[in-house]
């Protein structure tokens, strides 16, 4: 049968839509890299022959030259296979422990040193997992720094996408006056009231 007459919810792409990529099957999850069959079997087939023969343990560790050799992967689905790998090993090496810990207001502005030197005011902010850890650091905007062009939702997008536990932000004063201005007294509390809507 082909993936076309299978019904919508069977598909792997609408099925992962749908349900979630944490809900497909091992085979299910290959066919989508796979993207095609071949003539007299579907993707999903080719799929499950293949975990069948080779565990995923194994297909990890394969070369592009052992991946040609399995009957239904030529070379472009051989090459999607190994990228797709690649970048699940990289993942995995991420390791929590070499992410920089930000506790008090001296870690914060070992972040930001490249600011020192801007002539432009920059506004910054840090997101932070659950131990203080820095996971990501982002400029929301450079220029003039004015209360309606810093929009919450610029600030707490990069939160929702980074999974981030904590947020700190910060810019810069060029003129080299640390007084907050009233449009840093507004942004601070625009923001502070976003962040508690949000919990």
């Amino acid at each position: 049968m082909k993936i076309k007459d299978l019904p919508k919810i069977d598909r792997p792409r609408e099925k992962l839509i749908a349900k979630g990529a944490e809900n497909l099957k091992d085979s299910e999850l290959l066919a989508i890299l796979l993207r095609t069959g071949k003539a007299g079997k579907n993707v999903i087939e080719i799929a499950s022959q293949i975990l069948s023969k080779h565990s995923k343990k194994r297909l990890l560790q394969m070369t592009y030259q052992d991946l040609v050799k399995i009957s239904g992967i030529n070379s472009a689905k051989a090459t999607t296979l190994l990228a797709a790998f690649e970048l699940a090993k990289r993942a995995l090496e991420v390791n929590d422990t070499n992410l920089p810990t930000i506790v008090t207001p001296k870690d914060v502005v070992a972040q930001l040193t490249d600011l020192r030197h801007n002539k432009k005011e920059h506004f910054i902010a840090l997101y932070l997992n659950a131990r203080n850890q820095l996971v990501h650091k982002e400029t929301i905007s450079m220029g003039t720094l004015n209360a309606n062009l810093v929009h919450p939702r610029e600030v707490f997008e990069p939160a929702l996408k980074h999974s981030a536990a904590g947020i700190m932000v910060a810019h810069n004063h060029p003129s080299g006056d640390p007084k907050p201005s009233e449009d840093d007294l507004e942004i601070t509390k625009r923001l502070a009231e976003a962040g508690k809507m949000m919990g």
